[in-house]
């Protein structure tokens, strides 16, 4: 079950944080958009994952990774990893701000109401 580890807590991480999807426009919603964020930043750190793997700097624990690999590269949890984390922030990120933005526009109607 170890070998599962890294796996459950990247679907973990995109379970806790699916519910807010449901806040403002949405990152699913807007693949493209999300997309458009994500795969340049992860193409950066994929590609500097592989020259410390391959230059032995950075490696990985066989227990903790299901041995599905990028074929000879990396464990897929770690390309999972790239995609799966930015995906969580841009729905924390996008219910944060939808979350202030109408918080902000109830204060403001308080305010003037008074």
């Amino acid at each position: 079950m170890d070998n599962w580890h890294y796996l459950l807590v990247l679907a973990a991480c995109l379970a806790i944080t699916a519910p807010l999807e449901i806040f403002g426009a949405g990152v699913y919603r807007q693949a493209r958009r999300a997309a458009a964020a994500v795969l340049p930043v992860a193409a950066v750190f994929v590609f500097w994952d592989v020259i410390a793997i391959f230059a032995d700097v950075w490696t990985y624990n066989p227990q903790y990774v299901t041995g599905i690999d990028v074929p000879g590269v990396m464990p897929i949890e770690e390309l999972l990893f790239f995609l799966v984390i930015p995906i969580c922030g841009l729905l924390t990120y996008n219910a944060v701000s939808t979350i202030l933005t109408w918080w902000q526009r109830i204060r403001s109607r308080t305010e003037t109401a008074k």
